[in-house]
C-alpha cells in the first residue's frame, strides 16, 4: 500500500480485445441504439396520445419505457464513442456517475416490473374494479417509490465502492463502469464489501423477482379455476408480454450479478452485459408492441399521423419553393 500510485483515471478496456470487430460492432450497436430509441419513443407517444391506453398497465409501461431509454443513454453513447476512439479513459467522478445512474435506473426497472405484475393480478382478480384499485395516483406513487428506492441503493453501492483506494492497475475489463470490474481494482476491497454489494444487489433482483413470483402464483391460482378455456386464454394473454420481458430481464441480470465473481469471469460478464444493455431494451418494446393488440393499433395510428405530418410538411416546402 505504501508503494501504490493512486489512480485518477480508468481505462475502459471493453472491446479492445477485438480490434478487427470494432467497425462491425459500432454499426450493430448504433443500429440497435437508434432502434431502441425509436421503439421506446413510439410506445411513449402511443400511450400519451391514445385515450384508450390511459390505464394503469400502460402508465407503468410508459414509465418503464422512459426508464429503459435513460438506461441506454447512460451506457451506449459512451460505448460508441470508445469504439471510435483510441483513448478510452474515464475519470473517477465520471465513472462513479455512470455507475450510479446505470444501477439506479436498472433497479428502478426491476421495481416497476414488480409493480406491473401486481397490476396484472388486480386486472385478473378484479377486472371491474381495476381502475379504482390501481388509480393514476397509486401508479405514480409506485413509480416514484421504485425510482427513490432504486437510486438510494445505487447511491449506497457507488459511495462505498468509490470510497475505496484504487492503485496500480486502472484497466477496467468492461465497456462501462460496472460494479465487479471496478471493485476488483481496489487495493482495500474485502469480503465485507463483497457481502454488502451482494446483499444490496440481491435485494433489488431477488426481492423484486419474489414479488413478481407471488403475483403470478395468485394469478395462476385464479386462472386455473376459470370454467372456460377462452377465459383462461384471455387472462394469460393479459400478462404474457410482461412475463416474457421479466424472463429475459432477470435471466441475464441474475447471471451477471448474483453468481460468484473472479477476474477470469469478466470477459463472460462483458459479453452478457451486451444482452441487458442493448438486447433487452431492444426486445422489450418489440414484445409489448407485437404481443398486444391495443398497443399494435395505437402504434399504427401514431405512425400514420407521423407520415401524414411529414407529407404535409413536404407539400408546404414544395409550394414555397
Amino acid at each position: 500500500m505504501n508503494n501504490c500510485t493512486t489512480v485518477s483515471t480508468f481505462f475502459l478496456w471493453g472491446f479492445s480485445s477485438f480490434p478487427e470487430l470494432r467497425n462491425l460492432l459500432f454499426v450493430m450497436i448504433l443500429f440497435s441504439h437508434v432502434t431502441i430509441l425509436f421503439a421506446n419513443l413510439s410506445i411513449i407517444l402511443a400511450i400519451k396520445l391514445s385515450q384508450n391506453l390511459h390505464t394503469p398497465m400502460y402508465f407503468l409501461l410508459f414509465s418503464l419505457s422512459c426508464s429503459e431509454t435513460c438506461t441506454t443513454m447512460v451506457i451506449i453513447p459512451r460505448m460508441l464513442a470508445d469504439l471510435l476512439s483510441e483513448s478510452k479513459t474515464i475519470s473517477l467522478p465520471e465513472c462513479a456517475t455512470q455507475m450510479c445512474f446505470f444501477f439506479g435506473l436498472a433497479s428502478t426497472n426491476c421495481f416497476i416490473m414488480a409493480a406491473m405484475s401486481y397490476d396484472c393480478y388486480t386486472a385478473i382478480h378484479n377486472p371491474l374494479h381495476c381502475q379504482t384499485l390501481m388509480t393514476r395516483k397509486i401508479c405514480f406513487q409506485l413509480v416514484m417509490a421504485s425510482s427513490v428506492l432504486g437510486f438510494l441503493i445505487s447511491l449506497c453501492i457507488t459511495t462505498m465502492i468509490f470510497s475505496l483506494s484504487f492503485c496500480d492497475s486502472n484497466n477496467i475489463q468492461h465497456f462501462f463502469c460496472d460494479i465487479s470490474p471496478v471493485v476488483h481494482l481496489a487495493c482495500d476491497y474485502t469480503s465485507y464489501h463483497e457481502m454488502v454489494i451482494f446483499v444490496l444487489s440481491a435485494f433489488v433482483l431477488v426481492g423484486s423477482f419474489i414479488l413478481i413470483i407471488i403475483s403470478y402464483v395468485f394469478i395462476v391460482s385464479i386462472v386455473v379455476k376459470m370454467p372456460s378455456a377462452k377465459g383462461r386464454y384471455k387472462a394469460f394473454s393479459t400478462c404474457s408480454s410482461h412475463l416474457t420481458v421479466v424472463c429475459i430481464h432477470y435471466g441475464f441480470a441474475c447471471f451477471v450479478y448474483l453468481r460468484p465473481k473472479s477476474r477470469d469471469s469478466f470477459c463472460e460478464d462483458m459479453l452478457m452485459a451486451v444482452t441487458y444493455t442493448v438486447l433487452t431494451p431492444l426486445l422489450n418494446p418489440i414484445v409489448y408492441s407485437l404481443r398486444n393488440k391495443e398497443m399494435h393499433i395505437a402504434l399504427r395510428k401514431v405512425l400514420d399521423s407521423v407520415i401524414k405530418f411529414f407529407s404535409q410538411l413536404t407539400n408546404k416546402i414544395s409550394l414555397n419553393i
